[in-house]
């Protein structure tokens, strides 16, 4: 069921400590972390405590959940220190845009020109 963690999510699993992550920043609604493949100097996965597939699940099911990603999302970038020369948040959503898992997410990339990076 949306909004239910998914046992073999996993996402879900980092968000329940039961697989280790980079951890940056945790809020009571979010959990961000380093991506395992960076594409970018900055790169943190922002992803919400509750279990959506994918973007437009999540902001259809649970606006105030997508409002805290997109928070947290900036808190990363400032943390980062990448806020002031610039960086992306990127939802991939669907097989054929990338996303690879199944729990919707946030990417903050920074740190390096992304002119480039689609």
């Amino acid at each position: 069921m949306a909004g239910e963690p998914q046992p073999d999510c996993l996402f879900c699993k980092i968000v329940t400590g039961e697989i280790p992550a980079t951890v940056v920043r945790e809020t009571d609604t979010t959990v961000a972390f380093r991506d395992i493949h960076p594409q970018a100097p900055t790169h943190v996965l922002v992803i919400p405590r509750v279990h959506y597939p994918d973007a437009a699940s999540l902001a259809a099911g649970d606006p105030a959940a997508t409002a805290d990603v997109l928070r947290e999302a900036g808190q990363v970038a400032a943390q980062e220190k990448v806020d002031g020369t610039g960086y992306r948040i990127v939802f991939n959503t669907g097989e054929g845009a990338g996303q690879t898992v199944f729990h919707a997410h946030a990417h903050v990339l920074g740190g390096r020109d992304l002119h480039r990076l689609i």
